[in-house]
């Protein structure tokens, strides 16, 4: 368990965002990443026929394709209890081994912050 009240404010943000593109979208998981520049990409679970993607995988294509040039950290909101290695290797692939990738439950209480590596 990590204190979410202890996070720093920018990292709060992207948690609050996530969880809110769960609830919105009524979608399993929420995810958004922050870029180099501050900017934020907010995603939920894409699951089409033909196109499956976790939130995080979906953040961090939204980022690429507006011309992020890495990630500064990613959260993901689910009821899962680990961020699954797909996950942390698209985050990797943006923003390198060291990018904080945040888990929290649906209620917003961040469980664990890994690395991406």
């Amino acid at each position: 368990m990590t204190d979410s009240s202890a996070l720093d404010p920018e990292d709060r943000k992207i948690v609050t965002l996530a969880r809110s593109a769960r609830a919105r979208n009524g979608v399993p998981e929420g995810a958004a990443v922050r870029d180099e520049t501050g900017r934020t990409y907010v995603a939920g679970t894409v699951a089409l026929p033909s196109l499956r993607l976790s939130a995080l995988q979906t953040a961090v294509a939204m980022a690429v394709a507006s011309g992020a040039k890495s990630l500064e950290a990613a959260a993901v909101v689910s009821e899962t209890e680990a961020v699954s290695a797909e996950d942390r290797a698209a985050v990797r692939d943006l923003g390198g081994a060291d990018t904080s990738v945040l888990l929290a439950g649906p209620d917003g209480a961040v469980r664990a912050v890994v690395s991406a590596g």
